[in-house]
């Protein structure tokens, strides 16, 4: 998700000093909160942001982005606050901001090389591939690495809460998968069209092994301890295209160490501590949500009510109003 860098360079609209509106979409209770706020969701997002390059259209709409580059660390930490502030932040900001990065992936368009076909970064197939990669993976390494799978009623709230979450994107809601089942219905679909090329190659391994000059050194490291647990984590066949496999050794020894480690940064404030110096945008999001106060109205809405109250459309008629 290019776009959400770019935003985070300009600013978000989430303020972590303003006090919430309300709960957002799914409250302190839900399992979507549960998931995300896990440390486990840091090697999720990090196996997302690889498998967005197997789509040949995302991979030509952000393979030459030069923040992947440039700035890994902002790419992964913009991606990473924009998927937070949908799922555990309160509904102002989350409408705020996907609305600004709607904008900003409009200008997101070209022509795919391998295919011939135009691009763009707000097209409903590709921004479903960007969404139901970032869902599925957080909850795949909660289940390998963190506390293990969740019940079946909390599992199946859970998918019904990444179709709520998608109508803050392009993606038709009727065509979010809503159980496990359909992800592995959608993933056999999508199978045939994925594909890598230089381009997606390069990035892929940039993101999982970000070298020292521009990663510095907390996200260098970073990078190195997710890198064999994410890559662990994927079916031998992505990690075959994307020419990143590593033995079979790596992923049996790798899983007790990562589980341990999770375990010890599980209290949030030493998973605050912990991301801090790394992800400065994703901890003032977690930060907010551990500890700020609560929020103006303790209640959780719809995106649609949430659009009513805070979108583009509401803010200028607001204005006008005052004018």
């Amino acid at each position: 998700m290019s776009g959400a860098h770019e935003i985070a360079k300009r600013g978000w609209p989430f303020d972590p000093t303003q006090r919430r509106q309300d709960y957002g979409f799914f409250g302190p209770d839900s399992p979507t909160w549960k998931v995300w706020t896990a440390p486990t969701a840091l090697i999720g997002f990090q196996r997302s942001v690889v498998l967005e390059h197997f789509d040949p259209f995302l991979a030509a709409a952000v393979a030459d982005e030069q923040g992947i580059y440039t700035d890994p660390k902002g790419r992964l930490d913009g991606t990473l606050s924009y998927f937070l502030i949908a799922a555990i932040g309160d509904s102002r900001s989350a409408i705020q901001t996907s609305e600004m990065l709607l904008r900003v992936h409009a200008k997101a368009t070209g022509i795919e090389p391998i295919s011939g076909k135009r691009y763009s970064a707000n097209d409903p197939a590709s921004q479903l591939w960007i969404h139901v990669t970032g869902w599925h993976s957080v909850l795949k390494c909660y289940e390998l690495y963190g506390p293990g799978p969740l019940n079946p009623d909390e599992e199946a709230q859970y998918w019904r809460e990444c179709v709520v979450a998608a109508e803050l994107q392009t993606c038709k809601p009727s065509d979010v998968p809503s159980s496990r089942d359909e992800v592995r219905e959608y993933f056999a679909r999508m199978r045939p069209q994925l594909c890598s090329s230089e381009h997606a190659n390069k990035a892929m391994h940039y993101l999982l092994r970000t070298p020292y000059a521009n990663g510095k050194l907390p996200f260098w490291g970073l990078s190195r301890l997710l890198a064999p647990a994410t890559i662990a984590s994927l079916p031998k066949w992505m990690r075959e295209l994307g020419d990143f496999d590593q033995p079979n050794l790596v992923d049996r020894g790798f899983k007790p160490f990562v589980s341990t480690v999770v375990k010890m940064t599980s209290s949030p404030k030493i998973e605050l501590a912990v991301i801090k110096p790394v992800l400065p945008m994703t901890y003032s999001v977690l930060r907010q949500n551990c500890e700020g106060a609560p929020p103006v109205r303790a209640t959780t809405v719809t995106p649609e009510q949430a659009r009513a109250l805070y979108g583009k459309r509401a803010v200028a008629v607001e204005d006008s109003a005052t004018a």
